[in-house]
C-alpha cells in the first residue's frame, strides 16, 4: 500500500552547508540520507519515555477512566457509551497517524522534522485530558448530563487520540531517521518495552485513583508531560532545508497514502503481514475474560485476566529485548524471526483452543507474550527496511500503523462471529491460529530483506 505515483523528487541542496556525504556525485541533506554511525543510548532512552507515555495516556482511559465516566454518565447504557467513544477514537488514530507523519516529512522548523510533533502532540493530548478531567467534574456535579456528557466524551477522546498518534507516528519515523539497520531491531526491542511498560503504567493508575477520574486524567498529562522531555532534549532531529521540502499540493498529498504494492511489493506484504498478526493476537485476547469465566470456569475471572496479562507483559519485555539483540547480531536476519514468533503466537492460540484449562491459560500467556514481544522488534526492524524512500517514511510509516489499528475493529468482529456462529471459544482460537501461520508463511514473499 503505497504512492501509485513516484516519490517526490527533492532537489539538489543549494549549498554544502545544507548537505551531508552521500553516495555518488548527488549530495543528501543529513536528514533524508541513511543513517550510518549508531545512535547514543540517551537518545534511544529518550525514545522509549516517549512510548511508555504514549501508551499510558492511551490504556489508562481505555481500560477504567472512560468506562467509569460512562457509568457515570448512564449506568444502564454505561456498555454502549464506552464504544461509542472508543470507536470514534480508534477513527481518528487511523486518520491522524499517517496525516501526521505525512506533514512531519515535509516540516522544516528549525527544531528538526519529527521533534514539534512529538512536543504538538503531547500538548494536544494533555489539554484533552484536561477537559475530560473537566467533563468528569461537571457530570458529577449534574451541570453536564446525558446526550451532551456522551458528546464530550468523544470530542475529548478524539482530541486525545489526534494528539497521542502524532508523537506516536513521528517518534516511530524517528528510529529509521536516525538509527542505521544494524540496531534497528535492538531499537524495536527497547520501544515495545516501553509500549508495555506504559501499558502496565496506565494499569497503576486506573488501580491507584481510587474512582476518581479527574486524578486519574491528571496523571495521565502528567507522564506523558514528563516522558517526552528526555526525548525533545536529546533529540538529535536534523533540519530539513526549507529549499528541499515539496510543494504542498492537495491532490498529490492524498494520493500519497496509497502505496501500490505491485511497485512496492515488499512495503506490501510487510503491511498485510503485520495486519494479520495483529488480527490473530487480538482474537487470542479479545475474549479473554469471558473464556476464563465460561470455558475455564475460573472463580475470579477478572483476577485471572490480571494474573495472564502480568505474565503475558513480562514475557514480552523480555523476548522483545533479547529478540531485538539477537536479529542485530545475527547480520541483519528478520524474516526467521518474524515468522518465528508468528508461529509461537498460533501455537498459544491453539493451547487456548484444545486445552481450556487454568494450568494450560498461563502457560499460553507466556508463550504468547515470547511470540508477540520478539514479533514488536524485529517486525519493526523489518518494516523499516523496505519503506519506499526516505523523503516519506513518517507517512509511510503511518500507513504501516493502520495495520496495527485496523485490527482493533476486525478482530472482535471475527470473535463475535466465531463464538456465537461458528462453534465458540474452539473455532475462535483456532481462526487465531491459522490467520498467525498464514502470516508466517507469507512473510517469505518479501525478497529485499534476509
Amino acid at each position: 500500500m503505497t504512492s501509485s505515483h513516484p516519490p517526490v523528487e527533492f532537489p539538489a541542496p543549494e549549498s554544502s552547508d545544507d548537505a551531508v556525504h552521500g553516495s555518488g556525485a548527488a549530495s543528501v541533506p543529513e536528514a533524508l540520507a541513511e543513517p550510518t554511525v549508531n545512535v547514543r543510548a540517551k537518545w534511544i532512552t529518550g525514545v522509549v519515555l516517549v512510548n511508555l507515555g504514549i501508551n499510558a495516556v492511551l490504556y489508562a482511559p481505555i481500560n477504567v477512566l472512560l468506562g467509569l465516566q460512562a457509568e457515570a454518565i448512564d449506568p444502564a447504557a454505561k456498555e454502549g457509551i464506552l464504544s461509542l467513544v472508543t470507536a470514534f477514537g480508534a477513527a481518528v488514530a487511523l486518520i491522524a497517524n499517517p496525516l501526521t507523519g505525512a506533514l512531519s516529512d515535509r516540516t522544516s522548523s528549525r527544531f528538526g522534522r519529527r521533534a514539534p510533533w512529538v512536543f504538538g502532540g503531547m500538548v494536544v493530548a494533555v489539554v484533552a485530558l484536561a477537559f475530560l478531567a473537566a467533563v468528569s467534574a461537571l457530570v458529577g456535579g449534574t451541570e453536564v448530563t446525558g446526550t451532551t456528557a456522551v458528546l464530550a466524551l468523544v470530542v475529548g477522546w478524539c482530541v486525545v487520540q489526534a494528539g497521542v498518534n502524532s508523537a506516536y507516528s513521528t517518534i516511530a519515523a524517528a528510529v529509521p531517521d536516525r538509527a542505521p539497520i544494524g540496531q534497528r531491531a535492538s531499537i524495536g526491542g527497547l520501544g515495545a518495552m516501553g509500549q508495555t511498560i506504559g501499558i502496565l503504567c496506565g494499569a497503576v493508575i486506573g488501580f491507584v485513583i481510587g474512582g476518581n477520574v479527574g486524578l486519574g486524567y491528571g496523571l495521565c498529562a502528567a507522564v506523558f508531560a514528563v516522558a517526552v522531555v528526555p526525548y525533545l532534549i536529546w533529540r538529535d532531529d536534523p533540519v530539513l532545508p526549507r529549499g528541499l521540502a515539496p510543494k504542498f499540493a492537495l491532490g498529490t498529498f492524498v494520493r500519497g497514502f496509497w502505496i501500490d504494492p505491485r511497485k512496492h511489493p515488499d512495503f506490501g506484504w510487510a503491511w498485510f503481514t503485520r495486519f494479520l498478526m495483529f488480527v490473530g493476537n487480538q482474537l487470542t485476547i479479545v475474549y479473554l475474560l469471558f473464556f476464563l469465566k465460561d470455558e475455564i470456569g475460573h472463580e475470579n475471572p477478572a483476577g485471572g485476566v490480571l494474573v495472564l496479562t502480568g505474565l503475558y507483559s513480562i514475557m514480552v519485555l523480555i523476548s522483545a529485548v533479547i529478540a531485538g539483540r539477537i536479529s542485530d547480531a545475527s547480520g541483519g536476519r528478520r524474516k526467521i524471526f518474524v515468522a518465528g514468533s508468528s508461529v509461537l503466537i498460533a501455537l498459544a492460540a491453539l493451547i487456548l483452543a484444545f486445552f481450556p484449562v487454568w494450568p494450560a491459560a498461563i502457560v499460553a500467556a507466556a508463550v504468547l507474550g515470547i511470540g508477540f514481544g520478539a514479533y514488536l522488534a524485529v517486525d519493526f526492524a523489518l518494516i523499516t527496511q523496505v519503506l519506499p524512500s526516505a523523503n516519506a517514511r513518517g507517512k509511510d510509516l503511518g500507513v504501516v500503523n493502520i495495520a496495527a489499528t485496523l485490527p482493533q475493529v476486525v478482530a472482535p468482529t471475527l470473535a463475535w462471529l466465531a463464538v456465537t456462529r461458528l462453534g465458540g471459544y474452539t473455532t475462535m482460537f483456532v481462526m487465531a491460529a491459522a490467520i498467525g501461520l498464514v502470516a508466517a508463511a507469507l512473510v517469505y514473499r518479501i525478497k529485499s530483506v534476509p
